[in-house]
């Protein structure tokens, strides 16, 4: 049976992404408008990963790595060419190409589902020692020093297309971040809804029976992590706009955060990874205030009390409820 396309949740999609993007930055003070815009990149993140992982079946530990290379190609694009317009092409390019070869090696290699996540796993980890060890002047690309552990602070912030000189605004670039996690939700939502989407999805559920009719299971893996490198890739160039570029982006510490994001609010939904990246980043600096508590033992406990409470998540747990409260019978 076709399922109906999802007109009405890409429209809501767009309206309330139009709304935040217009009305936010007049009420958000420029400190706390920089920190949405920062959750906003880390929401296209987690949706990259739901989109792989929650309905490709791919466990990809080193999500980081495709969001840390988007990150280094912007600012290494950015301080080389003139203006930014073609440093976003570059920054989303780069790390799709790097995830199709790198899929490619995998998925046609016929690595197991398993060692997929430690090859993941372990590319992260090397593109970070990389990074850290590129300290000194004869490490740079053309004008850009990659600065090792320090990063490339310098990164010039987004222009407005064909106005080098025109720099967009931390409101206007909060605008930007909003319509690009928009953008991302409406194509992952339209290739779901595709014969691509649906063959991805059989193929997660039973990769050998879609190869005993026909389809090639290589192909259509790659093709979702591709597509997820690239979302990955939009990330890290909305990051670098708002922290500088350094090899944190390749870190252990957002490797595992994405994860629990994505587990917390719903493996297997793509607004639920949204809302969970949002409302645990904005938990967790609320943690960081408190004089006491670590913000890492805050995510753990919450990590724990999911997968015990609510395994399948917070967003699927939150319909299965409200659809039991509207079957209960209204006593008279």
């Amino acid at each position: 049976m076709t399922r109906r396309f999802p007109r009405l949740e890409i429209t809501a999609a767009l309206v309330l992404g139009a709304l935040s993007a217009w009305t936010l930055p007049h009420f958000l003070p420029l400190f706390v408008l920089i920190n949405a815009t920062i959750y906003v990149s880390m929401a296209v993140l987690a949706l990259s990963l739901a989109l792989v992982w929650g309905f490709g079946g791919i466990l990809c530990f080193g999500q980081t790595a495709f969001f840390g290379l988007g990150g280094y190609a912007y600012a290494v694009a950015a301080l080389n060419l003139t203006g930014t317009s073609w440093a976003v092409p570059i920054a989303i390019a780069v790390p799709a190409a790097f995830a199709a070869i790198l899929g490619y090696l995998m998925f046609f290699g016929r690595v197991g589902d398993i060692y997929i996540g430690v090859v993941t796993f372990a590319v992260t980890l090397i593109l970070f020692n990389f990074a850290n060890s590129t300290s000194g002047d004869e490490w740079h690309i053309g004008a850009a020093p990659l600065g090792g552990f320090n990063g490339i602070p310098s990164t010039p912030p987004l222009n407005m297309p064909g106005d080098p000189g025109n720099a967009l605004s931390p409101e206007q670039i909060f605008g930007v971040a909003v319509f690009g996690l928009t953008l991302c939700y409406v194509i992952c939502k339209i290739v779901l809804h595709s014969h691509f989407g649906r063959v991805v999805v059989a193929v997660k559920e039973n990769g050998t029976r879609a190869e005993l009719l026909g389809y090639d299971v290589r192909l259509y893996r790659l093709g979702v992590f591709t597509l997820g490198g690239a979302m990955a890739g939009l990330a890290g160039l909305l990051f670098a706009n708002c922290v500088f570029v350094s090899p944190t982006m390749f870190s252990l510490f957002y490797a595992g955060q994405v994860i629990i994001w994505v587990m917390v609010g719903g493996l297997g939904t793509l607004v639920g990874p949204i809302v969970g990246a949002i409302a645990l980043q904005t938990l967790t600096a609320w943690a960081g205030t408190l004089p006491v508590v670590s913000p890492s033992l805050i995510l753990g406990v919450i990590l724990m009390a999911a997968v015990l409470i609510v395994p399948r998540g917070i967003l699927p747990a939150a319909i299965a409820l409200f659809a039991r409260l509207r079957q209960r019978p209204v006593r008279r």
